[in-house]
This record gives structure tokens, C-alpha cells and sequence, in this order.
């Protein structure tokens, strides 16, 4: 849609792309609450082992970003200053799931194909679209790429920390036994690819978008 587009189209198209996040969020939480059931009858219910892999916790941190923004949209409303930095972290976390998963351990998770497909494929994917093509976010400048960081750190210093101590670690690459300098040079690896899909993402904020696009001053 072009920034001059009639007034009485462009609350359409918000009421439509809010409630297709919030739709998406929805369901996002109902399979994140589904599979964590199913797995609960064979492993017990432990949300901190559940939330423990990146996927889980990025599943429902990026339903939550996508439940407000939809909401938002649906009541007229701007988003608040905090919402771009966060959609951009969820979206840039959501392309490292995507990557890690299907490059490195694809069918490793007990959950069925289907659920595994939506969080690894269709959710990073729809994400990814929902950041480059609409237009209802701000350019975020490259002094700001830091917010990317303190999330994803503290997943991986918390996943370290049990994993020294009560042996618990969610993917195998993490695991101590593989050793110090093969878990520094992981650790180095992830946090290169969360640099370089950073990058991506904050170089797509300078996209107008397709529909509901940015004015040029913005």
C-alpha cells in the first residue's frame, strides 16, 4: 500500500495484518502448549527443561511480540518505541532456529513432524515476511544492533550453567563432555550467526514494506 493511500484503507489493512499476527500468535501458543502436554505424559511437566530449548522459548516470546502488535493494529493504535527492537529480535531469532535446526539437527526433537515443521519452517518463515514486507516498524539504526545480544546470551549462560551442573542441555552441541574448546567455538559460531542475521534484519527495517508502508522521513 503507498504511504498517500485513501484514510479509510489503511485502518482496513491494519485491522487485517492485526488480526493475521494475532491469529498466528494464537495458534503459535496453542501448539507450544499442545506439544509441551504430550511430552509432559513421557518425560514429566517441567516448563524449565520444556522453555529450555531456544525454540520453545523463542516460539513464545515471538507469539507474545505478534499478539501485541496485533492487537495494536486492531484498535487503531501505533506501536509503542519497544515494539520494533523486539520484533526485531524475535525475527532475527526466529531465522537462527530456522538455520540451527535444519542445517544442523534436523528430526532430532520428539515432537510429530508437523509440529516440528511449523516452529523450525513455517513460523521463522512467516516471521521473516511479516517484518520485510509490512511496513508499521522503524528503521533501526546499526548503534542499536546490541538489543539483539542480552537474550540469547542469557539462554545460552543459563543453558551452560545446568549443563555443568545437573547435566540437563537441550541440543547436543552443547554438551560439556564435547569439551572447552569445542564449546568455546560454538559458542563463538552462535553468536556469528545471530551477528549475521541481526544484520539482515536491520538491514531489511530500511524496506518501506508492501503493505501499510513507511513513510520515506520515517
Amino acid at each position: 500500500m503507498r504511504p498517500d493511500a485513501p484514510e479509510h484503507t489503511r485502518p482496513a489493512a491494519a485491522r487485517v495484518v492485526g488480526g493475521s499476527r494475532v491469529l498466528v500468535g494464537v495458534a503459535v501458543l496453542v501448539i507450544l502448549m499442545y506439544t509441551y502436554a504430550i511430552g509432559g505424559e513421557a518425560h514429566g511437566y517441567n516448563p524449565f527443561d520444556y522453555f529450555g530449548y531456544f525454540t520453545n522459548l523463542t516460539g513464545l516470546l515471538t507469539a507474545i511480540v505478534l499478539m501485541i502488535c496485533g492487537t495494536l493494529g486492531l484498535i487503531g493504535r501505533r506501536a509503542t518505541r519497544w515494539l520494533t527492537p523486539a520484533r526485531a529480535v524475535v525475527t532475527a531469532c526466529m531465522l537462527i532456529v530456522a538455520v540451527i535446526y535444519n542445517a544442523l539437527v534436523p528430526g532430532t526433537g520428539s515432537a510429530p513432524v508437523w509440529v516440528s515443521v511449523t516452529l523450525h519452517a513455517v513460523l521463522p518463515a512467516l516471521t521473516s515476511l511479516d517484518w520485510l514486507l509490512i511496513g508499521d516498524r522503524r528503521r533501526l539504526p546499526w548503534s542499536r544492533l546490541w538489543v539483539l545480544a542480552p537474550y540469547p546470551l542469557l539462554w545460552l549462560v543459563v543453558v551452560l550453567v545446568r549443563g555443568a551442573t545437573d547435566g540437563w542441555v537441550p541440543y547436543g552441541f552443547l554438551l560439556p563432555e564435547r569439551g572447552a574448546i569445542a564449546m568455546v567455538l560454538t559458542v563463538l559460531g552462535l553468536l556469528g550467526a545471530l551477528t549475521a542475521a541481526g544484520a539482515l534484519v536491520w538491514t531489511a527495517s530500511r524496506f518501506p514494506g508492501v503493505v501499510l508502508r513507511r513513510d520515506a522521513g520515517r
